[in-house]
């Protein structure tokens, strides 16, 4: 079936679905929600799965604005893998809604929530193949009011309401950046058509020299502008990324997104996190990689700005994450880690290609948008046993949680796979990713600046850092939530999921597994779709070892006789492509950068595990018989949940060692003497105000707020005061368009 078909019936489902969930009872929406956003996301798969493979661009006309220019759809590469990400994200959605959704019958309106979920996702891949600006910012502005719709679902709650308000505002205020962005793009090169820009921008030089224009027809006159001034060039990046930022959740604008996730139901902050946020990382590549490059003209400032940003993105992030005891919101803070990440390695591939390092460019791409598919998979899979948890155990809270592995056995199960892939640990996804972004940091030795070097250095010991609190934080959200003993009678009666809700979790959790112990497929599949970022990457970290591929003759015959010896060609003779190695080759004096495999980890993981347990139960124990008796508490007759170790008390050394970052207020600080002499009870609370906030947020509201005082002063009780000012600027407005004409 062909594109064209399958974005048809996409829209027309989504559209059938908002209008039958209007009629249709709240027992039944969750149902309803579930069959059509799982249709409408398996034909979206197909559709982007068609370009992913063929590798054939589809584009077309739908109507004409006068005086606008045409709207026009396109699906390239790029556009595919995102929507292919979007659909699989929304179809395990779907299907964990149809279980999720009843707990909100009867409460709030499921009628409204399943018009808004489906146009959502028509919404989302509209953006995607919008191949003009004016439809891509109508459909952007689609998504950000629906998506606030959606977040402020339970409406009765103030922190809902403010969360969702906040999420609008900073949506609006990044958009008005990226809207005059594209307007200034859509003069300059005489057309909204994003083909025309792209030729206009990257063939200006040429234009201008040779005296004409050669960018693509449109209804607007073309332009014959000269090339953009470096300043403009330098506008237009930083109004595009940190408009685009904000829907990412990029420090300093990501302040809406801790507040938002956790406010929004699970079915939704999966979504949220798994498909919104990408879209901001889309809009980055779309106009600074593809329509106006800033690797273009010596631009090598901006890949620096995106590579910090992201760099600081990741570790704080990860530090609010490591110290939040709600489930959902430690996710949400964890979201802004995981994209950090994901923009480091952006910014990298930036700086790659201004230097004129193609090779080491393509791998740090393929390292970013690797670890974006990858943080869509582990993070939808961990809202929804976050979702599950507070459904069934009716608390996030993690001092309130604990022994849930043993009620609740399959979601337990699920959530670990997900903790360890996002803790990167081998063989799951998220370790091949992050380590393929520390490794794409070290290769900054071969750039020629200092300076640069230095900004690499810095932000590899950073992204290192933001490794090693994240495994902290996961092994907290799994040993505290799910291991020991319940902390609250909830947690004691709570009870496993339903197949709807497991189906998802399992499908994700194999997912991860897939992704991490196969990477030698998805890299290749990686580079081919990324082109022209990324020619050659496949061939720079996954070498020919298999015989059977063709390219194997083009390896040196030493270095592949080396690597025979380590168990290079394990495999080729029941698997196909290039190998199972992850390895990046040096020159002669250095042959191998770096190297690994999770596919050969995965089976001596296994060997070890089954020889341990040969070892321990089937011979060093084997004539034991098993004693039970009463443990031994240190006297304490009965251990109670009091007496457990919290989350609060696990995360407590990191509160304490990046206290200058948290700066906690304490808001009560009380002690009272129990039992005489023998017990003090301590109470302590502390308010954290985000770092964000205090150093940016903040001083920009004094700011705002002095500056509309005094403006307010000016004319506050003065008719004639006011009125003068009104023609002051009536006046001052004829005059700039006077000396403009002449």
């Amino acid at each position: 079936m062909s594109e064209p078909i399958l974005l048809q019936l996409v829209f027309g489902v989504c559209f059938a679905g908002a209008l039958a969930g209007t009629v249709v009872t709240d027992r039944r929406s969750p149902a309803l929600l579930a069959w059509f956003g799982s249709l409408a996301a398996l034909l979206a798969l197909w559709a982007g799965g068609n370009v992913l493979w063929s590798g054939q661009v589809f584009q077309a006309e739908l109507w004409t604005i006068r005086g606008w220019g045409t709207l026009t759809i396109s699906l390239d590469r790029l556009s595919a893998l995102f929507l292919a990400i979007a659909a699989v994200v929304v179809l395990a959605s779907s299907i964990f809604s149809a279980d999720y959704l009843k707990r909100y019958a009867g409460h709030y309106n499921l009628k409204a929530l399943t018009a808004w979920y489906l146009l959502l996702f028509a919404s989302i891949v509209l953006i995607l193949i919008a191949n003009d600006a004016l439809l891509f910012l109508l459909a952007w502005e689609a998504m950000s009011i629906l998506s606030y719709l959606l977040v402020n679902f339970e409406h009765r709650r103030d922190e809902t309401s403010r969360a969702g308000y906040l999420m609008l505002a900073m949506g609006e205020a990044g958009f008005v950046g990226v809207s005059l962005a594209f307007l200034y793009l859509a003069v300059h090169a005489g057309s909204f058509n994003f083909s025309a820009i792209r030729h206009g921008m990257n063939g200006a030089m040429d234009n201008w020299i040779n005296g004409m224009a050669s960018a693509a027809s449109s209804t607007i006159q073309q332009s014959t502008n000269p090339p953009i001034h470096s300043f403009a060039r330098w506008l237009i990046f930083l109004m595009t990324f940190f408009g685009f930022g904000v829907k990412a959740g990029l420090v300093p604008v990501n302040t809406w997104l801790p507040r938002a996730h956790p406010a929004a139901p699970a079915n939704v902050s999966a979504i949220l996190s798994g498909t919104i946020l990408n879209l901001g990382l889309y809009g980055i590549v779309r106009v600074n990689l593809d329509l106006l490059p800033v690797t273009q003209n010596g631009m090598i400032g901006a890949g620096v700005v995106v590579l910090i940003i992201g760099t600081i993105s990741a570790l704080v992030g990860i530090l609010y994450a490591t110290t939040e005891n709600d489930l959902k919101a430690m996710l949400a803070h964890s979201s802004i880690e995981n994209i950090g990440i994901v923009t480091a390695g952006l910014g990298a591939g930036m700086i790659f290609t201004s230097y004129g390092k193609p090779a080491l460019a393509g791998i740090a791409f393929i390292a970013a948008f690797y670890h974006m598919i990858n943080h869509s998979v582990y993070k939808s899979l961990l809202f929804f046993g976050a979702g599950t948890v507070d459904d069934r155990a009716g608390t996030r809270d993690l001092n309130k949680l604990g022994g849930l592995i043993r009620a609740m056995p399959w979601t337990a199960g699920a959530f670990l796979v997900g903790t360890l892939a996002i803790s990167a640990l081998p063989p799951f996804n998220g370790f091949v990713s992050e380590w393929l972004t520390l490794q794409t940091m070290l290769r900054s030795a071969e750039l020629p600046s200092t300076l640069v070097k230095l900004v690499f250095a810095l932000c590899g010991a950073g992204l290192a850092l933001t490794a090693a609190l994240a495994v902290t934080c996961f092994v907290k959200a799994f040993a505290i939530g799910f291991l020991g003993m319940s902390r609250s009678e909830e947690a004691a009666k709570a009870v496993e999921a339903k197949a709807p809700a497991i189906v998802p979790m399992v499908l994700l959790a194999a997912l991860c597994v897939l992704l991490g112990v196969l990477p030698t497929y998805v890299i290749p599949a990686l580079s081919h779709q990324l082109q022209p970022w990324t020619d050659s990457s496949a061939n720079a970290l996954v070498p020919p070892f298999f015989a059977s591929n063709p390219a194997h003759d083009t390896l040196p015959p030493a270095f592949v006789n080396d690597f025979h010896n380590l168990g290079a060609q394990v495999g080729q003779n029941v698997l196909p492509g290039r190998g199972l190695v992850v390895l990046h080759r040096g020159g002669a004096e250095n042959p191998v950068v770096f190297a690994m495999s999770t596919s050969y980890m995965l089976v001596a993981l296994i060997v070890l595990l089954l020889l341990t347990y040969v070892v321990v139960r089937l011979w060093l124990t084997r004539n034991r018989k098993l004693a039970r008796r009463t443990r031994w508490d240190g006297g304490v007759r009965r251990l109670l949940p009091e007496m457990t170790y919290t989350a609060t008390g696990f995360s407590n050394p990191v509160r304490v060692i990046f206290d200058a970052v948290f700066r906690p207020t304490t808001v009560e600080d009380t002690r009272e003497t129990v039992a005489q002499h023998f017990r003090t009870a301590i109470r302590r609370e502390r308010v954290a105000v985000h770092v964000v906030d205090r150093f940016v947020v903040q001083p920009a509201k004094n700011a705002t707020m002095k500056l509309a005082n005094q403006l307010a002063a000016m004319h506050h009780g003065r008719i004639n005061a006011y009125a003068a000012y009104v023609l002051l600027a009536i006046l001052l407005a004829v005059a700039i368009g006077l000396l403009w004409q002449n």
